[in-house]
Formats: C-alpha cells, structure tokens, sequence
C-alpha cells in the first residue's frame, strides 16, 4: 500500500519534474557564467518546480470537475483504463476534492512566499514574471481544453522560466536568454505534443481539443511532432547565429538518435496503441516499471519516458556546450 507522501507525490505528476529541472540547468549555467547570483537561482528552482507541481495537481481538480458533469461518466468504467492516470486519486477517493486543492494551495503558498522574496531583493521586474507564470499556471486546464496548451507551455518553459531566473540570478532582462530558452522550450513542448498524441481519442471524448487531435488519426499528427523535433535541433544554430554562445553548444546534435527512435515509437503506437518499444541503453532512466507493468500501461508510460529522457538528455548536453565554451 502507497504511503500517502508517495500518494501525493504521485498525483503531482512527480516524474515530470525533471523537465522543469533541466530547462532551468541550462538558463542557471549561463546566468552563472554571467555573474549571476547562484543561491538566488537555487531557491528560483525551488519556487518553479512548486508551481509546475501545483499546476499539475490543480489541472486534475479542473480535469475531475469537468468529468463528472458528463451525463455518462461512470467511476468504475473510467479507472479500467490504466493508461489514464489523471483524476485517479480524486475518482477512487483516496484524496478527496478538498485534500487535492489544499496540495494546490500549499504548493503555490511556498512559491508565493519564495517570489515576494524575490520582489523584496530584486524588484518590480519579479512580479511580471510570478503573474505571467500564475496565469498559466491557473488558466492551463482551460487552455487545455482549446488547443492552447502547447502555447501555454512554450512561454512557461520559454520566456517565462528563463527570462524570470535570469533576472533574479542577474538582475537584467536580457534578449539573449530568450533566444537560448528555444531549443529546451520546443523539447519540453514535445514532451506533451507525445501526450496528448497518444491522448488522441480520450481527449476528445472528455472535451479536449487539442492541437493532436485536429488532426483524422493520430498517424496524420505526428507531422506536428516531426516539425517540432526539427525546429529543436535547427534552433541551436541560432545560439551560434546570434553569437550567443559558441559551436559547442551543438552539442545535442547528439541526441538525434533518440529523437529518431521517438518518433518511430510513435508512428507504432498510431498503428497499435498496445506495442512496447524496444528498451535500449540509452533510453533510460525508467522509473517504477514493475508498478506500470503490473498495471499494463507500459505502451504509454515507456513513450512518456522516451521523450521525457530525450528533454534531459538534449538539455544536459546544452549545459555542456555552454561551460566548454566558457573554458
């Protein structure tokens, strides 16, 4: 039986979190390499990962309140399908409605009391960007329901993440850290577009429209991801282009084996949403599979993982590239 710290944990969507690390690694490393204030950056991580937390957790709330409105929800029916995890705690009642937003609250309590720090230290600045990454934060589950999420996604990874931690590790907005956020930005976009890709048809009977599902088949939509993936690795070349940092920041060039391997996951899952990937070395870390085989949701979850560890991957070897170029 779950202890219900891992219960909590788990409903926040815990194994996502690493997205959010690594994006703020590499905009931590260039601030750093700029004479940045590096504890201001650590309690920055510590005050964003609050935030992606609650963000996840109150877009179950939302995600719930919306599922049980609908005329043929049915409890039972719904917790057969392994593959979707969201709502689970609240729908099998082992969290309640009040628990799950008091966890919301909680975590935005600890990244608001971080942030008015911030403001005291640093100034107005901070405050547009708490509020923008606030919007977001509480707006996603709707934005969600309209195609936005991928856009919501970008500015929260992009501008908002790296513009607001540079700016409390440097005290200066800089369009270069803009440019830089590109490439870990559209990463972290792939990591939902396969999410909502294999989504493709519970999203649409839940009411969300997603960019995926505009698309006939999942097959036809993974043009999109196709698009993205090479957008991610063309836009390292602006970071050399705009003299930004110097050619080892290509360094994730490397990664295009994986990307590669993700995609052609993906054109499998479009044809039969029961295939397991191929395990090779360098997909890995893998988390919790014996749980997730038990459950029989490994087709979902390996691909989840494939494309989360593509994003650390990609995003570490960025973070190489910008101290080697600092040598």
């Amino acid at each position: 039986m779950q202890s219900k710290t891992s219960t909590i944990l788990e409903c926040s969507r815990i194994f996502s979190l690493p997205m959010t690390i690594l994006s703020w690694l590499v905009v931590f490393t260039y601030s750093l390499l700029n004479s940045g204030n590096a504890w201001y950056g650590i309690l920055c991580l510590v005050a964003i990962c609050f935030v992606h937390l609650g963000t996840n957790v109150l877009d179950d709330y939302f995600d719930y309140k919306t599922l049980i409105k609908q005329v043929d929800f049915d409890k039972k029916e719904y917790l057969k399908n392994t593959q979707k995890t969201k709502c689970r705690y609240i729908i099998s009642g082992i969290l309640s409605e009040g628990q799950v937003l008091g966890i919301a609250g909680i975590y935005f309590f600890i990244a608001s009391i971080i942030g008015l720090f911030f403001y005291i230290k640093c100034g107005a600045p901070v405050i547009k960007f708490a509020l923008a990454g606030g919007i977001i934060a509480v707006l996603y589950s709707t934005l969600s329901k309209i195609r936005l999420s991928e856009i919501a996604v970008a500015l929260a990874y992009g501008p908002i993440l790296f513009g607001g931690v540079n700016y409390v590790m440097t005290k200066t907005i800089s369009w270069e850290v803009f440019v830089l956020a590109i490439p870990t930005m559209i990463m972290t976009v792939i990591l939902l577009y396969i999410h909502t890709v294999m989504d493709f048809e519970f999203d649409l009977k839940e009411g969300h429209y997603t960019i995926a599902n505009a698309f006939d088949s999942q097959l036809d939509s993974l043009i999109v991801l196709k698009i993205f993936i090479i957008l991610a690795f063309a836009s390292l070349f602006g970071i050399c282009i705009f003299d930004i940092s110097d050619w080892q920041v290509l360094l994730p060039l490397i990664t295009i084996p994986l990307s590669l391997d993700l995609y052609k996951s993906m054109v499998e899952y479009s044809t039969d949403n029961n295939s397991v990937p191929e395990h090779k070395w360098y997909h890995y870390p893998m988390e919790n599979m014996k749980r997730i085989e038990k459950l029989g949701a490994e087709s979902f979850m390996i691909r989840m993982y494939q494309s989360r560890n593509l994003m650390i991957y990609f995003a570490l070897f960025l973070t190489l590239g910008l101290i080697l170029a600092n040598l």
